[in-house]
């Protein structure tokens, strides 16, 4: 079920960043930190309440939309299409872990849709509109990129180890990164990938592996939301970033560390492809 919180066409010389993910966490912050920079941040979230204060606080728009439901996701596009006549950003920042392996209303693994089918689906329904406003896709990916492994006969984790959902995590992950790859040589658009720091948030709440570890630590392992959000906010900016497209940043060093197979160019295209037959759309742009 969507729910369009609060709906307002922005005037085409605004620039408008669109964030995802953006009801908590580094999200929520570097909606902030843009919108007090001068931008008109559209938030994106799941949970209504929380969504709806973050837009009202940063004086944004709310847009609510479950990524684990893909006809939300294009409902999603086609309202943030009728009342947003530029994009400049497309931040694709929502995701998790999921600790419990299960599968979505559309037969995907929920770590696959949420993480990478989900954004993959709405950038491409977005991206004319990108076009047309010489915009910029950033996508937040991980350092755990580098335990993942793509296999195209199991993308939905039904013959491999759940290990607690760190290896679909790693692996949804290292999607992301080949899939900001493909959008740079695709696409004329900016696009850049980027592994936030390991940010002490709510991220991962439900699995046995991170209440450990908060419990070890006393809740002060890693990097704070703020610190987490600083190259969220400056990749999603208005400045120049001065590297080639399709580039992985650690933090805001580029050229992070990544797994083989995200430097395996013919794996990316078959990984388009397969990711645009899932979701029903053409491959093509």
């Amino acid at each position: 079920m969507t729910d369009d919180v609060q709906a307002v066409h922005q005037p085409s010389d605004l620039r408008t960043v669109i964030m995802t993910g953006a009801s908590s966490g580094i999200g929520a912050k570097a909606a902030a930190t843009l919108a007090e920079g001068g931008a008109h941040v559209v938030v994106v979230g799941r949970n209504t309440a929380r969504t709806k204060e973050v837009a009202s606080r940063i004086g944004g728009t709310a847009h609510v939309a479950d990524f684990d439901r893909l006809d939300e996701v294009r409902d999603l596009a086609q309202r943030l299409l009728d009342e947003n006549p530029r994009i400049d950003v497309l931040a694709n920042n929502a995701g998790g872990l999921v600790s419990h392996r299960s599968e979505t209303t559309d037969g995907f693994e929920r770590t696959l849709q949420s993480n990478h089918l989900a954004p993959f689906l709405l950038t491409r329904l977005l991206l004319p509109r990108i076009v047309e406003s010489a915009g910029r896709v950033v996508s937040t990916s991980s350092t755990a990129n580098l335990f993942g492994r793509v296999r195209l006969d199991d993308l939905n984790w039904r013959k491999r180890p759940w290990a607690g959902g760190w290896l679909a995590y790693g692996t949804s992950k290292l999607l992301t990164n080949m899939f900001i790859s493909q959008l740079a040589a695709r696409s004329p658009i900016q696009a850049y990938a980027f592994h936030p720091g390991f940010v002490s948030t709510s991220f991962g709440s439900d699995s046995a592996s991170m209440r450990v570890l908060n419990t070890l630590t006393g809740g002060s392992y890693g990097i704070s939301a703020d610190a987490g959000a600083v190259p969220l906010a400056t990749l999603s900016g208005p400045t120049t970033v001065g590297v080639p497209s399709g580039t992985y940043f650690d933090q805001l060093k580029p050229y992070g560390r990544q797994a083989p197979q995200a430097k395996d160019r013919i794996l990316a295209e078959v990984v388009w492809e397969t990711s645009s037959r899932l979701v029903s759309i053409p491959s093509d742009l």
